[in-house]
């Protein structure tokens, strides 16, 4: 069949009009940090192009941020923060770039922990909310919710394909919390006592009966006391804790002193407030949620 020039033209016209538009521009969104952007991943799929402002092993309690992340708010089509005072340096970061686009808050719906509550700590708590709310996986499923109402907003002609990604990471997240729950079953309620770095977990302690310790408060900025860390000290002789875990973004010094006044040595590293990189075991909120529950689970029975 001999070249025809017109007809090549318009089979290529059709096939550029014919594709879908979000190919060439996708939704661009800022969320606050990397467990957040990789829920947006979830739920946006190829439509979206998402940038975290705290990547992943960043600690958000301490971020500062820079020109660059200003100029990636003020790029921003959609803002996506976890909220509960966790990013305290949003609002000034939103009021310098001038964003005044939609924005979504993640944990809209959640109902909070006081932050001296649901754990125990040597120091009294910030009197505010404890805003690590992703450590239930119900409450990630808010997220979720959250998360795909503000895509829909932010991007209607993409809605459908929200609320499909939605619905379908909707069942692997209750497949998670029940295979969370599954493997919490084989370690008795009174043995499932835990020591942290700082109280990141009164959410997940909550939602699948397991009592944490720490020395430091709900953020990582908060300084332990000496009081503080010896009446954990004494609580850890006197219940007989075996489980004493550092975190990925916490300064391990603290565990380690601990370690050495009560001869428990720390049985590994939690992921808190952070995804790893890839490869680097939890580069996924599922795989977070995995990985701290499966080194929680083995230390406690390792303990027995």
């Amino acid at each position: 069949m001999p070249f025809n020039r017109r007809t090549a033209f318009a089979a290529a016209l059709g096939a550029a009009l014919s594709w879908p538009a979000h190919a060439a521009e996708p939704l661009r969104v800022v969320a606050s940090f990397s467990l957040l952007a990789d829920l947006v991943r979830q739920v946006g799929g190829e439509r979206v192009a998402v940038t975290p402002l705290v990547g992943p092993g960043g600690d958000a309690h301490v971020f500062q941020p820079t020109p660059a992340h200003a100029r990636q708010v003020g790029q921003a089509q959609l803002v996506v923060s976890n909220g509960l005072g966790y990013e305290g340096w949003m609002p000034r970061l939103l009021q310098s770039t001038g964003y005044k686009g939609p924005q979504v808050i993640a944990t809209k719906g959640v109902k909070a922990i006081e932050g001296d509550k649901g754990h125990d700590h040597g120091q009294h708590g910030h009197g505010r909310d404890d805003p690590h709310a992703w450590q239930s996986v119900p409450n990630a499923m808010v997220y979720v919710k959250n998360i795909e109402a503000g895509l829909c907003a932010a991007d209607a002609a993409g809605c459908p394909a929200y609320r499909a990604n939605a619905a379908r990471y909707g069942a692997d997240l209750q497949k998670l919390d029940a295979d969370i729950r599954a493997a919490w079953a084989s370690v008795p309620l009174a043995e499932r006592k835990v020591i942290t770095s700082h109280a990141a977990y009164a959410y997940y302690g909550q939602a699948y009966s397991v009592r944490f310790l720490s020395p430091q408060g709900v953020s990582t900025e908060s300084e332990a006391s000496a009081k503080g860390v010896a009446q954990l000290v004494r609580q850890i002789r006197r219940d007989k804790i075996k489980a004493l875990f550092v975190e990925n973004v916490s300064d391990p010094r603290l565990i380690e002193q601990i370690a050495r006044e009560t001869g428990v040595k720390p049985a590994g590293k939690l992921h808190s407030d952070s995804l790893t990189a890839p490869g680097g075991g939890a580069p996924t909120y599922v795989d977070m949620m995995r990985a701290n529950t499966r080194a929680l689970v083995q230390a406690l029975g390792a303990a027995r």
